[in-house]
């Protein structure tokens, strides 16, 4: 379980990410950031949900999702079309 999304998750200059456009995350997917085993399944669904439709996704642990649902965790991911 993590609360937020990080780039370069496990190394000493990790970033948590708070909100990130569906044109961010395929960047950093493709800049390996998000591996398969780890958090590229779950970056990958968000943005097929959000480019079907889907109004807004979060990533964040259960502990924190009322938090995140009210917008104090948790990563928040939108629709930025290009």
């Amino acid at each position: 379980d993590v609360e937020k999304v990080a780039l370069n998750y496990g190394r000493v200059d990790y970033k948590y990410l708070d909100n990130v456009s569906t044109i961010d995350a395929k960047n950093y997917l493709k800049q390996g950031h998000f591996p398969p085993g780890s958090m590229g399944p779950k970056i990958q669904a968000v943005i097929n949900f959000l480019e079907s439709g889907g109004e807004r996704a979060i990533i964040t642990s259960l502990e924190k999702i009322n938090d995140a649902l009210e917008g104090k965790a948790g990563t928040h991911f939108y629709i930025e079309n290009s």
